[in-house]
């Protein structure tokens, strides 16, 4: 999910509760904690989901070439150093 698809949702979300809780007859301080809450939880959420998909992901062609080149290069001087 791409962050401008993120921050219109969490918008609208936020504002479904300051409207349901003005609606229910909350106060003024009551919506401000209800509305803190709830950005909170999304944004944890949101944390959650990438780090998911970051946890997941397996390593691309490019990542294992890349990494075959380091080992390459860190082993070149101790074979040099060999007796």
């Amino acid at each position: 999910m791409s962050l401008p698809k993120f921050l219109i949702g969490m918008t609208f979300a936020l504002a479904i509760v300051i409207g349901w809780s003005y609606v229910g007859g909350a106060s003024a301080g009551i919506i401000v904690v209800r509305t803190i809450i709830g950005g909170l939880v999304i944004q944890a959420g949101y944390f959650l989901l990438v780090y998911a998909m970051i946890a997941r992901s397996t390593p691309t062609p490019a990542d294992k070439v890349r990494g075959a080149e380091r080992r390459l290069v860190l082993d070149e001087p101790a074979k040099a150093e060999k007796p």
